[in-house]
């Protein structure tokens, strides 16, 4: 910024929150990057405009490591595009999602997939990256995977289950992480062991115990965790890096962890409905709400999960966003084999996350709280997923803020909400953490004159490998005091 520019935004007397640093400080925007953070006891500099954060948190804005748009699986097909479901995102404080290129078919490529969304992405009102996907391996995979990294696409996702649709079979999984070896990238997991799911869900059917009341019967903790064992036994023997999505038991996170201590490059992601819903949603008045794999789990296995991610076991937190509606959720709520599974969540992640760590750890304004929030809703899935300029308020950083108040609460009403669906799973209930302002890559999409839609405005990021991330991105959130009093770690 030149010293006769004036810059387009500052965002004045915030209390500033990284995963690292923390205090009061001005935030100073331009040209869609932030260009100083400046001690609040600072005069507030001249700006196009400047957005009063007094009494208020600025943090990163958010980044959704696991959404699925427009996605199709068997006969289904979510309702959601790129343009409604980054509107959504920003609605709810994240300015950048991660959608996967998942093979719709035999006769779909993951390289084709994958094109395919970015296709898609040029609808997205905030910033998009994407990961691929393997279902069935041939000789071709190898140099599509090349190809894919060349685009910044540096992750590839796996299932161990969903046989005869997205499910790999060992022999992939094994070939796709001696790839993501060589491409320095970073397989992602869906981790339920299949045998076991099938023969459970087997055992109900026979039983006639198979409607969507029955689902979390049919899934068993054990089947995550077996899956994860092996999966780990796998990144170990290959010496790949792995990121396990949407786990929901303390037992599939201790192994993860318990990997990890041993030298192991594995991460653990969970999703907000399993820290704030359990099992007993199922006998409730609307089961079909609540359709997803994993399934919900017991009172006890939700409090323990909720105690590991409180104490920083849990690396991340994402929506695992599919945007399904009632009418397909109840054609076939008699037959859980046959219903679509995933649950819209992109818009509410900020909120229930935030509502779930304040229950666990302790007030809402404690920087303890507010850190520990920061980092598993932005900063580290930023970090591991190496996105450039994501994750920090920092200078040149992308200038992806949200502003809230951490003291106000609203409660959530699915008319309200914006995803292109009738329903949320957390209709009704109280939750504080909700953005008041939102601004990606400098512009103010979210204030208290409603939302302003930018348009197709959004940027595909493409993605650092996995272990040059570290040196490319640096120590996200960190600053010393000559550089940021205000923001110095305490």
């Amino acid at each position: 910024m030149s010293a006769a520019r004036i810059p387009d935004l500052v965002v004045a007397h915030g209390f500033v929150v990284n995963a690292a640093g923390f205090g009061p400080a001005h935030v100073v925007v331009d040209r869609g990057r932030i260009v100083a953070v400046l001690d609040a006891a600072a005069p507030v500099p001249v700006a196009a405009r400047v957005i009063d954060a007094a009494g208020r948190v600025v943090i990163p804005g958010g980044v959704d490591g696991h959404c699925h748009v427009a996605q199709i699986t068997g006969r289904y097909r979510t309702l959601d595009d790129y343009a409604t479901t980054s509107r959504a995102a920003l609605w709810g404080g994240t300015t950048t999602i991660m959608d996967f290129g998942i093979p719709r078919d035999g006769t779909e490529t993951p390289l084709a997939a994958a094109l395919g969304k970015l296709e898609l992405a040029r609808q997205a009102r905030c910033d998009v990256a994407l990961h691929a996907c393997v279902i069935d391996w041939d000789a071709t995979t190898p140099d599509q995977l090349t190809e894919l990294a060349e685009l910044g696409i540096r992750s590839v996702k796996v299932y161990t289950t969903n046989r005869g649709t997205t499910m790999a079979d060992d022999d992939t999984v094994l070939k796709v992480m001696r790839e993501m070896v060589r491409l320095d990238g970073l397989t992602y997991v869906h981790a339920e062991h299949d045998a076991m799911i099938v023969d459970c869900t087997e055992r109900h059917a026979a039983a006639g115990t198979i409607g969507i009341r029955h689902l979390h019967r049919t899934r068993p903790e054990l089947a995550e965790e077996a899956s994860v064992r092996e999966v780990l036994a796998m990144a170990e023997y290959t010496g790949a890096a792995a990121y396990f999505v949407h786990q929901s038991t303390p037992g599939a996170v201790d192994l993860v962890r318990a990997a990890r201590a041993r030298g192991l490059d594995v991460h653990s992601e969970t999703c907000p409905h399993y820290l704030a819903l359990d099992e007993q949603v199922y006998s409730g008045e609307f089961p079909e709400w609540f359709a997803c794999c994993p399934p919900m789990r017991s009172p006890e296995t939700v409090a323990a999960l909720r105690e590991r991610f409180a104490a920083g076991a849990i690396d991340t937190i994402a929506s695992d966003h599919s945007c399904y509606d009632l009418k397909q959720k109840r054609e076939r709520r008699d037959d859980i084999r046959h219903m679509p599974h995933g649950l819209p969540g992109v818009e509410t992640r900020m909120p229930v996350t935030f509502t779930a760590l304040c229950d666990t750890l302790g007030a809402p304004w404690d920087p303890a709280v507010l850190r520990r929030f920061v980092d598993v809703f932005a900063a580290a899935p930023a970090r591991i997923n190496g996105l450039p300029g994501k994750g920090a308020v920092a200078v040149g950083y992308d200038a992806d803020l949200v502003v809230f108040d951490p003291d106000h609460t609203r409660s959530v009403a699915a008319t309200d909400l914006h995803m292109g669906t009738d329903f949320s799973p957390f209709d009704g209930r109280e939750l504080r953490g909700w953005p008041e302002f939102v601004i990606a890559r400098g512009r103010v999409v979210l204030d208290g004159n409603g939302f302003h839609d930018p348009g197709p405005t959004g940027q595909f990021v493409p993605r650092h490998g996995y272990r040059a991330a570290a040196d490319a991105i640096g120590s996200v959130g960190r600053y010393s005091r000559a550089e940021s009093p205000a923001l110095a770690e305490r």
